[in-house]
């Protein structure tokens, strides 16, 4: 069976820059969780839970999800969602 880690909800809204489009600023602190091993390999990226984490609409969290799905951060299955990819 695929085994994941469900992401965690975080209830304090991160502060912007106005100067950065925040999906880049969102993909950023998703990349270093990443890096660090915050979010380890086939854990569960939620749309839902980055909205409500991050304050921002589901348009900008599918932006976030994009850039990191080219990057090979990410990957994202029909009916089952988006996941750390194994590096």
């Amino acid at each position: 069976m695929f085994g994941y880690t469900v992401m965690r909800t975080v209830t304090q809204v991160m502060e912007f820059d106005p100067t950065r489009p925040k999906w880049t600023q969102i993909a950023d602190v998703i990349r270093q969780r990443i890096a660090s091993g915050e979010y380890p390999v086939n854990r569960l990226i939620s749309e839902t839970q980055l909205e409500q984490e991050f304050g921002v609409a589901r348009g900008t969290v599918r932006k976030v999800k994009t850039a990191l799905q080219e990057e090979g951060l990410i990957v994202t299955t029909r009916g089952m969602g988006s996941f750390v990819a194994k590096r």
